[in-house]
Order: C-alpha cells, then sequence, then structure tokens
C-alpha cells in the first residue's frame, strides 16, 4: 500500500512536508510552515511514536517530584490542537525507513503493525535524543527507568506508586540526573547519586561541581563519586535490587538512568545523510541537512555550531529545539531564517541550589586550544545587610591577551542562576571582561550589591589578564 505526493510545479499543484518526531522542533517547524502556508499549498504529514505532542520534556522530573502536579500540564499542545490547524499527525506511528533518492518515508503503525509508504516535496528530521543505557547486565529489568519522555515519566510513576521499597538510586550526575535526585528527595526515598566522574555536574569544571557535591550530600542525598557501575542486580521476581560497582552494592527499590542522552539518528545514518563527531545530522545556518536541498533538521538529533570555540556540539535542550522549528518552518513556508549557533548556556537546581553555566569550561577552552584566565569570586545575590542574602561562586574565564570573555560558571542560592543570562548576552556579542565592567545592569538593595557579582568576577579577570600580559 502506498500514498502518492505531488511535487511542486510552476503550475500551483499542492506540496507535501512530511515531518519525523512530534515535539518542540518537529511540531514548531509544522506550525510555523502552516501559518505561512494554508492547506490548499501546503500538506503537512507528522509521524510520532509516542502517545504526545509538544510537550515540555525538561518539566518531567518537577513532574515525577511533585512540584507539577498533573501531566497534562506539561503539553503545550495536544495532537487534536495540531489537526485542528490542518495538520494531519499520526500518532502511534513509527518512521523506519527515509528512502531520499525515492523522497518517500516508510512508517508502521505501532498499534496495527500496519505499513505505509508516504512521499514527501520537503522533510524535516525531529528525531530528537535517547537516553544512553550502559550495556550491562541487568540494564533493562523492570525498576531501571530513563527518562527522555512523558512515557517514560509515567513508567517512572507508575513503578514509584507500585513499590514498597523507599530506596532509590540514581546513575549520573548530570543535569538528569541531579534532577532526579531532587525528585525523588521530594517523594520521600532514601537516594543514592553513583557518578563515574571525580564530581557531579561535568558541565561544571571540578572546583564548582564540587560545591554542587557539598549542596547534595547536605539534602542527605549519598553522592558516590569516581565509580563505575559494573551490573545492576535482580532478584528473583526479576525486579532490580541492587548497582553494583567495582568498589560497592547499593541496594535499590527503583533505579534512575541519568547518564545522558544522544542524538537519536539512526534513521538519517541508515539513509546515507551526513553525521559529526557527536553524531548529530549536519545543518546549514537555515537548519537544512548538509548536501540535501529539501532535507530539514532540528532539535536534539543535530549538532550546533559553538559560537565561542567555532566548533559543533551536541547540546539538547528545548529552548534550542524550538528555535530549531522555527526557522524550518520558516524556510519550508517561503520566508527566510537561520540559526547561527549557541553559547551553551544551562540552568538547573538541586532542590534551593541553582546551578548555571555558559560559554567553555576549562577543558573546552584548551581542547580548543585557547590560553586564558581563570578567576572565582564569593559575593551575594543581594545587599549584603539586606535579609535573605546568601552566597554564591562565580567562576569567570576570559582570553589571555584580548580579554575576551570565553565562559562563566555560577552556583549558589536564589538570583543565583538567571545571571548566567548576563554573560550569555556578553559571549554572543564577543565582549571582552573590561567591556562587562561597564554594564549598566539593574540594582536596588533587594536584587544585588552596588556591584553585581557578574561584574566583581569581570573585574577580577580583567586584573588577571592585565597581569598576565604584563
Amino acid at each position: 500500500m502506498s500514498m502518492n505526493g505531488t511535487s511542486g510545479t510552476p503550475g500551483g499543484a499542492k506540496e507535501r512536508l512530511v515531518v519525523i518526531g512530534g515535539d518542540a522542533a518537529g511540531m514548531s517547524a509544522a506550525s510555523q510552515a502552516r501559518r505561512l502556508r494554508g492547506p490548499d499549498e501546503l500538506e503537512i504529514v507528522a509521524f510520532e511514536r509516542g502517545h504526545f505532542t509538544s510537550y515540555s520534556a525538561c518539566g518531567i522530573p518537577y513532574w515525577v517530584g511533585g512540584d507539577v502536579a498533573e501531566r497534562d500540564e506539561l503539553i503545550a499542545r495536544t495532537p487534536e490542537e495540531h489537526r485542528e490547524r490542518d495538520i494531519d499527525l499520526r500518532m502511534r506511528t513509527e518512521v523506519t525507513e527515509i528512502d531520499v533518492a525515492g523522497t518517500r518515508v516508510r512508517s508502521r503503525d505501532l498499534d496495527s503493525g500496519a505499513e505505509l509508504w508516504t512521499s514527501y516535496d520537503k522533510l524535516v528530521i525531529a528525531t530528537g535524543a535517547r537516553p544512553i543505557r550502559p550495556d550491562l547486565p541487568g540494564a533493562d529489568a523492570p525498576g531501571v527507568h530513563g527518562v527522555q519522555t512523558l512515557d517514560d515519566g509515567q513508567a517512572l510513576l507508575d513503578t514509584l506508586a507500585a513499590t514498597e521499597g523507599r530506596r532509590a538510586v540514581v546513575v549520573g550526575a548530570g543535569y538528569i540526573g541531579v534532577e532526579m535526585a531532587e525528585a525523588l528527595i521530594n517523594r520521600g526515598y532514601e537516594v543514592t547519586v553513583v557518578n563515574r566522574g571525580k564530581e557531579p555536574m561535568s558541565t561544571l569544571d571540578p572546583d564548582m561541581g564540587r560545591l554542587v557535591h557539598t549542596a547534595m550530600e547536605g539534602l542527605d542525598i549519598t553522592m558516590v563519586n569516581d565509580a563505575e557501575v559494573t551490573k545492576l542486580l535482580t532478584g528473583e521476581d526479576g525486579r532490580v535490587r541492587a548497582v553494583v560497582t567495582e568498589d560497592a552494592e547499593y541496594p535499590a527499590d527503583v533505579v534512575v538512568l541519568g547518564i545522558g542522552v544522544r542524538p537519536e539518528t539512526t534513521l538519517a545514518r541508515a539513509a546515507g545523510l551526513p553525521v559529526g563527531d557527536h553524531g548529530g545530522l549536519l545543518t546549514d545556518l537555515a537548519m537544512r541537512v548538509r548536501g540535501h536541498e529539501n532535507i530539514w533538521a532540528g532539535g536534539d538529533c543535530v549538532e550546533v555550531l559553538d559560537l565561542v570555540s567555532g566548533s559543533e556540539r551536541h547540546i539538547p535542550l528545548g529552548t534550542h529545539a524550538n528555535k530549531h522549528g522555527q526557522v524550518i518552518g520558516a524556510n519550508v513556508g517561503g520566508g527566510y531564517g537561520t540559526f547561527p549557533g549557541v553559547v551553551g548556556t544551562a540552568v538547573s537546581k538541586v532542590c534551593d541550589l541553582e546551578i548555571a553555566r555558559t560559554g567553555l569550561r576549562e577543558k573546552d577552552a584548551r581542547r580548543a586550544g585557547l590560553q586564558f584566565e581563570a578567576v572565582t569570586i564569593e559575593s551575594t545575590n543581594r545587599a549584603g545587610y539586606y535579609p535573605g542574602a546568601d552566597l554564591m561562586t562565580v567562576k569567570m574565564l576570559a582570553e589571555r591577551r584580548t580579554g575576551r570573555l570565553l565562559g562563566v560558571q555560577i552556583v549558589g542560592r536564589e538570583g543565583a542562576a538567571k545571571r548566567v543570562d548576563i554573560a550569555a548576552v556578553a559571549l554572543t556579542a564577543g565582549m571582552t571582561v573590561e567591556q562587562m565592567t561597564t554594564l549598566d545592569l539593574g540594582y536596588a538593595p533587594p536584587f544585588s550589591p552596588v556591584w553585581d557579582p557578574i561584574l566583581v568576577a569581570a573585574r577580577k579577570a580583567v586584573m588577571a589578564v592585565r597581569a598576565r600580559g604584563a
């Protein structure tokens, strides 16, 4: 059985846009294209293998932890709402093959098993990322969960509701691992985090990660660093019962994998589309797959340009995915848009500790061949005399000789994390730390000291650069 599309012609025949993936990038692209071109000009067919569309994956830990009461609060737009916009959205349908030469995709209905070929004039690949599951004994046992989709979150909540024990082990201490540790603490679990790195949050330098480590221990989270998981033990019922490292065994009634994600590019690789060193699809500034005029890609399945180092990176964030979708939709719809790149800004928290970073870490700068100065300062989130003033630590990297800002990391309490946006703008603008010292930032005692912590760090970085140049 086949479904044949018609190619666009000067005579005005309708074109067909096929979208693979029904979350942020894919449905943003479909919606933007629909705004620009009506159903008489552009037919849009979208495939989503899960049960949900257009949802906040970033909100899943807060739903699991109880901060968000209902799953549906994370859904921005339902399948029915997309269909009301004349988007032919096919749920529980997985694309299994991309035929680039034939300009068509093969799909399979996951409920009926029926397969179908659908032709396209324009194709958008928004297949996202997949959680890394270690190739270890017991990794697929009941009670072991990755957390990437709403289906994953629901499965974890179902396990928590059915499990009598209160011991949880989180494997990995990146953003997902740290956020899930907090969620499980909020659920009343005894939480152990097993981390292969020297400190949690490998997106920070180890000295800043140490601050996160100390804070997590203060929340009664047991941190196990420098530990490699070797296997997961199961009980007589087949369910997970412990996480084993080279040195110890940690009892577990539930295990959450927070090791990270990889670009989901299985389809793209099989179709011969170009992927980069990090496994993501390679695109141009218009988010068009390189070398393919009518194929675009966006979201967690692509690599993007790091504006600071000049190299390609894989940074799976919903903010980028939505922007990619807007750019793709504009281009598919006959307009024009570009996505120039990123500076690597991210924020997170564990209970009341806020964590932020943008730009390069020390090892990133070394890998890029840059010479730099690194400074660290302690300041307060408010004027020191104002009630609620609390410490925050800011680390700043600046290039030697030029003084160009290279990166900022912040760990602190209320008001710490979003200060990283100042640095993100400075990085995007290519500012020097000396230029940053004159930024006209907002000041009042409830919000900041007279010298904002970012400016204090910039002043210290200026002195370090000048001293090195002397």
